[in-house]
C-alpha cells in the first residue's frame, strides 16, 4: 500500500482534552480487564454504573432495534473513554459494547470518579466539557443519519472511517480496516442491500473504487457534497 502525509488522520483518544493532572488521578481509579475479541463488555440493560478507558484495543456500541436489527453507533480504541454517566441508583445500559480487537481496559466505578471530583472541582469542570464534547459527537452522528437520507448517511461514514482509518496513496485514500458491507449496513441503519446499491453507483460515478476488497475514496470532496460537509474537527468527524 502507498503512503503518503497529505491525508490527516484522527490517531489521538477521545480524552485528548483531559490535562495530565486529571489523568493521573483518574488513572488511579481504574481496575483494568482484558477482553479477548468477541465479548461484551456490558449489555444492554445492564447496570450502568461505570466508565471504560481503552488502553487498547477496539469496542463498538450497539442498540437492538425493536425488530431485533443492530445499529452500531460508535466505534471506541486506544484512548477513548465511554460509558452512559448514571444520574440515577438504578439507570440501566442502553446499549451493548462489543470488542472487536482484543481490549484491555480500565474500568472505572462512577462512585469513586464523583468523589474525585467533588474533592477536586477542576477535575469535574474538565468532566463536564467532556460530557458536552461527547454530546456534539452524538449530534453530528445524528444529524448525519437523519438529514440528509441514507446516500447522505453513507457518504458521512465513509468520510469518518477515511478520518478514523485511511491513508493517503496516489490514487486516493485506502482503509487499512476492512468494513463489510453488512457493518456499513448496521452504522447507517440500512439493509445490506440498499448499501451494495449505493456503493454500486458511487464506484459507477468514480467516487469511489476497491484495493483488495478494502474501499478506495478516490474523490472525497464528492463525498462531502452528498453528506453537506460542514467540515467538523476530526475529533468529531471520526467514526
Amino acid at each position: 500500500m502507498e503512503l503518503a502525509l497529505e491525508q490527516e488522520t484522527f490517531t489521538g483518544g477521545n480524552t485528548d482534552q483531559f490535562t495530565k493532572e486529571w489523568f493521573r488521578k483518574v488513572k488511579g481509579l481504574m481496575n483494568e480487564c482484558v477482553y479477548p475479541t468477541g465479548t461484551n463488555v456490558f449489555l444492554e440493560g445492564d447496570l450502568a454504573d461505570k466508565m471504560y478507558y481503552v488502553k487498547s484495543g477496539s469496542i463498538k456500541l450497539t442498540k437492538t432495534t425493536d425488530d431485533g436489527k443492530d445499529l452500531c453507533l460508535y466505534y471506541y480504541k486506544t484512548g477513548d473513554m465511554f460509558g452512559e454517566y448514571n444520574y440515577s441508583d438504578e439507570k440501566m445500559s442502553t446499549f451493548t459494547a462489543e470488542v472487536i480487537q482484543n481490549a484491555t481496559i480500565g474500568v472505572i466505578e462512577q462512585r469513586d470518579l464523583e468523589v474525585l471530583m467533588w474533592r477536586h472541582s477542576n477535575l469535574a469542570i474538565e468532566f463536564s466539557k467532556w460530557l458536552g464534547y461527547m454530546q456534539q459527537f452524538t449530534q453530528m452522528k445524528l444529524r448525519d443519519l437523519m438529514f440528509h437520507g441514507k446516500n447522505g448517511a453513507l457518504a458521512s461514514t465513509l468520510i469518518r472511517i477515511a478520518n478514523t482509518y485511511g491513508v493517503q496513496g496516489k490514487k486516493g485514500i485506502s482503509f487499512v480496516e476492512k468494513f463489510t458491507n453488512a457493518e456499513l449496513a448496521s452504522l447507517i441503519g440500512a439493509t445490506r442491500e440498499t448499501v451494495n446499491r449505493m456503493l454500486g453507483q458511487l464506484k459507477k460515478d468514480k467516487i469511489i473504487d476497491y484495493n483488495h476488497g478494502r474501499i478506495l475514496i478516490l474523490d472525497l470532496d464528492a463525498l462531502k457534497a452528498i453528506c453537506h460537509c460542514e467540515e467538523c474537527p476530526l475529533g468529531i468527524c471520526r467514526l
